[in-house]
């Protein structure tokens, strides 16, 4: 008996020192690599606008910028991404040229003017012209209403988001526009039947280019009132909307008392309500 309880003792010792051995030799985990890199998209580098004079034997460049819009990184790409669109047209003409020069050169003239500048808004006028041959130069007329806290742009069909409420827009633009109309009429010294006509072209124009549609009052620009608050809207209407080219650009200042019924509630703090 006590014989084979030293064997098992022997036993169990002889396992005891196997396993130690076999910890001992067994391979050491691999080591684990490096964590792969965490890729992060930088953002885009801020646009910062700069004037442009360029001059060839077949064309000119001149484009200005006002100095504040670089504040708005957001806002200054639009105006590169409008600038730039119109360059890539004159470029195109200029190509189409070949390698004789133009009778006159070639020509794109735009400026932007910062008209509004406030916490809750920011807007921006470009007027410029773009001359590739023809009798006169192609007008560039845009408005850009930039809202900080956003960082977007604001449209008309977001401002007033009811397609039938245009209607009372269009209704106050029109009265306007036939009134100046017949005003710019009556200082000219014309025989009847020719105003008659002109009234009748020039007025169905009018009637064509203020349709209650917010495509056609895309241009627009805010008034402000002394508290910084928007008190009217100037419409622009460019040169052939709601004219003849040689009426140039026109303007219809529409009120806040107007506007406010049909502004979207998210818009109306913007507006001045006295």
């Amino acid at each position: 008996m006590a014989r084979v309880l030293g064997n098992r003792l022997l036993l169990l010792a002889l396992c005891a020192v196997l396993a130690a051995a076999c910890r001992r030799e067994a391979p050491a985990p691999e080591p684990a690599g490096p964590a792969p890199a965490t890729t992060t998209t930088a953002p885009p580098p801020a646009v910062q606008l700069k004037d442009v004079s360029e001059r060839d034997p077949r064309y000119i460049v001149g484009i200005s910028y006002p100095p504040t819009v670089n504040k708005y990184p957001g806002l200054a790409a639009e105006l590169k991404k409008y600038s730039d669109a119109a360059r890539t047209e004159l470029q195109q003409a200029v190509d189409g040229l070949g390698a004789e020069p133009p009778p006159a050169p070639y020509d794109l003239s735009l400026s932007f003017t910062q008209l509004v500048e406030t916490p809750g808004v920011v807007a921006i006028a470009a007027d410029g012209s773009s001359y590739t041959g023809g009798a006169h130069g192609n007008p560039l007329i845009a408005r850009f209403v930039w809202l900080p806290p956003e960082q977007r742009l604001l449209t008309a069909a977001e401002l007033i988001p009811d397609p039938k409420a245009w209607q009372a827009i269009s209704d106050y633009a029109r009265e306007q526009l036939h009134t100046s109309l017949s005003q710019r009429i009556d200082a000219e010294d014309m025989d009847p039947a020719e105003r008659a006509d002109l009234l009748k072209n020039a007025g169905r124009m009018i009637e064509e280019g203020t349709l209650p549609d917010a495509a056609n009052f895309a241009q627009f620009e805010p008034v402000l009132a002394a508290d910084g608050r928007i008190r009217a809207l100037r419409f622009v209407f460019p040169p052939y909307q709601v004219g003849p080219y040689a009426d140039g650009t026109q303007t219809v200042e529409v009120p806040a008392n107007v506007l406010l019924p049909n502004v979207a509630p998210a818009y109306r703090g913007l507006f001045a309500t006295g």
